[in-house]
């Protein structure tokens, strides 16, 4: 530790860490927009600029290393007028449509150009325009509104490895766009939105089907079905000023039923569903010689990644669909045929932590006969806003239970939502599947926590089972290099597209900080911890839907209504 000196304070600093990071930690704010934490930064905003002491010039704190004894100032008079005039000179740049931006209200620039006291456009020349990209199914771009920032370019590259956005072109004509300019939906971008979550504008946001979903419960003739995925309600208090956890199951459920919706399903049932059938499937190729090591297919981001990237590993993908669209399925099969409607008067909805979720029920494998398995998704931030627009405030309505047949879950189900929680939930029933008995201690440590790979070696029976939890494809990229390499210890292998899991996933609460997402994942181990049923092999819904409909995990029904394939892209477009 040192000491420095901040606005006359005196503050520890530790050894090799930047005047920022020092300055955050005893609590004075600097306000940064190209910064990342986490990564090396890139210094090119300057909306951090600090005066240092015997320095000839103001320096960016976000790469500027402390020193002992240094002497820091970060409000002078010159360096707020270095501030304002940087927003100044983005704004003489930007649309003036923060009424109808999707951001208005929770948008980066906005906040700064409000702290700084900028209330009219001082600079004034030709604007840059750029035609908005809205080809994808999950992700629309807004150039007009994109201030060359980079940090989706960095969270593309850095952390996810897929490079689909760079910058193009230099100086005053850069752009942040695809290879050969393209529409993002022939991009290499598997769909995941962390780009969404870092940006600090309006440029990047989900493609909102708000107003399909509020046409289909207008409509008398529609039945609308509902399913919640599990990391939601640990997330979605967030959009109401509650604290980051806070699980509002109950309250969710009810407000969704105001909100229009004629059955709400809780996607965690399906999450044992898809466990049952992946468990099995890993049994099999274990013991008839399948190929191994089998990777989890819950995560969409993760499917695209393998298909343009690894394509020789497509075989190694388990057959399951995810858990959304085995909800699907069922509610234009099982539960149409149960309450005798007709398929096609069913609107199946989705409410997702994940853009990339949107692709994915768009995708010609997930439905049958032209007729999809879900027809819309929403993230939890459209959820809010579709509650904001009936005039619901979840907060204020009493709990109330999903609707069966498809409402009870397990606690192995809703860990889904978390990095680690798919092979737990897994391992919980290949014992079961395997030995016939049940494991001593269904909390398995090795899998649980924020870390991005984790590895675990479990004896069931005879097998000495070697199992790989890996979040951010960045991760998942290095373990894949390993397996390329020659790498033969592995027997099942869970990939979450984003860092930490669904519980961080592109269509969650804009602005959380890592405390929240940390809070979101130790809620759902809370749920695990208190639930009466922790496997997913002793649900009996889940059993009834076996014996009633189904058959047997990996029948010939199980196979046609509950698993899919995939199919190799083009690395380029």
């Amino acid at each position: 530790m040192m000491t420095i000196e901040a606005n006359g304070q005196t503050i520890k600093a530790k050894k090799g860490e930047t005047i920022l990071q020092a300055l955050t930690r005893a609590g004075i704010r600097v306000p940064t927009l190209c910064y990342i934490d986490g990564l090396l930064p890139s210094g090119s905003c300057r909306m951090c600029v600090v005066e240092v002491e015997g320095m000839p010039s103001l320096v960016p704190s976000c790469s500027y290393p402390v020193a002992e004894g240094m002497k820091i100032r970060t409000a002078t008079p010159e360096i707020l007028q270095v501030r304002k005039t940087i927003v100044e000179l983005l704004l003489s740049n930007h649309p003036d449509d923060c009424l109808y931006c999707v951001r208005g209200g929770n948008c980066e620039l906005q906040q700064l150009a409000r702290t700084h006291g900028v209330t009219q456009r001082l600079f004034v020349g030709e604007r840059t325009r750029r035609e908005k990209d809205i080809s994808s199914p999950s992700i629309i771009r807004d150039p007009d509104k994109c201030i060359l920032c980079g940090k989706c370019v960095r969270v593309c590259e850095e952390i996810q490895s897929v490079s689909a956005i760079d910058f193009v072109q230099r100086g005053s004509r850069a752009f942040i766009g695809t290879a050969y300019d393209r529409g993002m939906n022939v991009s290499t971008c598997i769909n995941c939105g962390q780009c969404i979550l870092v940006c600090p504008t309006g440029a990047l946001s989900e493609h909102s089907y708000i107003d399909d979903v509020l046409g289909a419960i207008a409509n008398p003739g529609l039945i609308v079905v509902a399913q919640h995925a599990p990391a939601v309600s640990v997330s979605l208090a967030e959009e109401f000023n509650l604290k980051p956890g806070t699980d509002i199951d109950g309250k969710m459920v009810a407000a969704m039923r105001r909100a229009g919706f004629d059955r709400v399903f809780d996607t965690s049932f399906t999450a044992d569903l898809t466990i049952m059938e992946e468990g099995s499937e890993l049994v099999q190729r274990i013991t008839a010689g399948g190929v191994l090591p089998m990777f989890t297919s819950c995560s969409p981001g993760w499917i695209k990644f393998v298909e343009h990237f690894y394509p020789e590993y497509m075989p190694n993908l388990s057959t399951c669909k995810s858990p959304q669209q085995m909800m699907g399925a069922l509610a234009k099969t099982f539960f149409a045929e149960r309450e005798k409607l007709d398929p096609r008067k069913i609107v199946s909805v989705s409410i997702m932590p994940c853009t990339a979720k949107k692709f994915e029920c768009s995708r010609p494998e997930m439905g049958r006969d032209y007729e999809p398995d879900v027809d819309y998704v929403l993230t939890t931030r459209e959820l809010a806003t579709l509650f904001r627009i009936t005039g619901i405030d979840p907060s204020a309505v009493e709990p109330e239970a999903a609707d069966t047949p498809f409402g009870e879950r397990s606690s192995a189900g809703k860990l889904f939502g978390a990095s680690g929680g798919v092979m737990e939930a897994a391992v919980r029933s290949a014992y079961y599947l395997i030995t016939g008995g049940e494991m001593k201690e269904y909390k398995i440590q090795e899998l649980r926590g924020m870390k991005g790979s984790k590895e675990l070696r479990v004896k069931i029976g005879e097998l000495d089972l070697g199992a790989a939890v890996v979040s951010g494809l960045g991760q998942a990229r290095r373990l894949m290099e390993e397996l390329r390499a020659g790498r033969n210890d592995l027997h099942f292998i869970e990939v979450m597209t984003c860092p930490g899991g669904c519980i961080n996933g592109g269509g969650q609460p804009i602005g959380a900080d890592p405390e929240a997402v940390k809070a979101r994942m130790n809620a759902l181990y809370q749920i695990d911890r208190d639930a009466p049923l922790r496997a997913s092999h002793s649900n009996p819904w889940v059993n009834r839907l076996y014996e009633e409909y189904l058959g047997a995990p990996l029948g010939h029904r199980s196979h046609e209504l509950l698993h899919t394939h995939y199919q190799q892209r083009d690395v380029l477009c």
